[in-house]
């Protein structure tokens, strides 16, 4: 694998268009939805009415822009953002064109966690459901790296075949809990699964977006070390990187932040899976240009597709891990047909 040099105005001028591309994202969002604002007023409203706190817009849409859509479009970027980069990360440790954030069996973990958590009436306690399935992602985790670790080093292979077990094993947990559940438990259960990100409240966006931030310090820090690795372990370790201990800090960093956001918005499919392939085909496979790529596109990706999820069904809406679905399966088809594999 060839990486075309890359530099720091290079990563900081595509970071700039990539930016501006969420940032016209959030303003198409924003202003677009069963009340529609317009994109044009909206705009207007927001940059020259900020001063007459925001006369231009009546009460009601007042509450309609900052209340409902900004928090959830927030969340919808913060969840993109984390999926996608950890897609960027299990494809590259696990050199599989088909590993996705859910690959080590965090997302059943978590969703076990979440739909005990339904089923108990967690909601009704602060964090009660997210906390479960982040504590269900984080059992996960270390029961597959705990099946996985051969003394001291960490089988890509291994981990690989001890998430796929695990998955499967609490996907029969998960078939169990939903069979045995009342009606109005089941949709809600499987709309959870579906994806949802309409319950955003400002606690999960400061500590989600605090956690993907903290992540993304992590992740870049080990970019060039992954760079290496890609090309082969045996030539990061001649080239002085501890490869054990930059998987591992890698997988459990990538798997954290995967927790992190399926605990507070369901199991999303395809956004950490088509977004970090979409990026290197555009940009190349040099990880210190493909993190921050995947980071900002993954965001603008499931912003746009979170606001097609609540506007195309109008005044109801579908889950958005819906909406990926359908953008993203028949795109990844494609990568494979034209053979533009890992």
């Amino acid at each position: 694998m060839v990486f075309r040099t890359v530099n720091l105005p290079k990563v900081l001028e595509i970071s700039f268009v990539l930016l501006m591309i969420l940032a016209g994202s959030i303003a198409v969002s924003l202003f677009v939805g069963v009340t529609d604002i317009g994109i044009v007023r909206g705009i207007t409203g927001l940059f020259y009415g900020w001063r007459e706190g925001y006369a231009g817009f009546t009460h009601l849409e007042k509450e309609i822009i900052f209340s409902i859509r900004l928090p959830r479009i927030l969340f919808a970027g913060i969840v993109g953002a984390a999926l996608s980069m950890a897609g960027v990360v299990f494809q590259a440790l696990l050199r599989n064109p088909l590993a996705d954030p859910y690959i080590l069996g965090i997302s059943g973990g978590a969703a076990v966690g979440a739909i005990i958590g339904i089923l108990i009436g967690a909601s009704l306690l602060p964090l009660g459901i997210p906390g479960l399935a982040f504590l269900g992602a984080v059992l996960t985790v270390i029961i597959v790296f705990g099946i996985a670790r051969t003394g001291a080093q960490l089988r890509s292979n291994t981990l690989l075949l001890a998430g796929v077990i695990v998955n499967a094993f609490f996907s029969a947990i998960i078939m169990f809990l939903i069979s045995t559940s009342t009606s109005s438990d089941v949709h809600n259960v499987m709309f959870w699964l579906m994806g949802d990100l309409s319950l955003a409240t400002t606690g999960e966006i400061v500590l989600t977006g605090t956690i993907l931030l903290a992540g993304f310090a992590v992740l870049y820090t080990y970019a060039r070390p992954m760079n290496l690795i890609v090309v082969s372990e045996e030539t990061a370790l001649q080239l002085g990187i501890n490869v054990e201990k930059a998987k591992k800090i890698l997988f459990v960093a990538a798997s954290l932040i995967t927790g992190v956001a399926v605990s507070v918005s369901g199991i999303i499919g395809f956004v950490g899976l088509v977004i970090p392939h979409l990026m290197r085909m555009v940009l190349g496979p040099d990880h210190r240009m493909l993190l921050p790529a995947s980071f900002l596109f993954g965001a603008s990706f499931l912003v746009v597709a979170d606001t097609i999820a609540r506007t195309l069904m109008a005044p109801g809406e579908l889950p958005v891990g819906v909406i990926t679905a359908i953008c993203g399966a028949p795109y990844f088809i494609y990568l494979l047909r034209k053979g533009r594999g890992f």
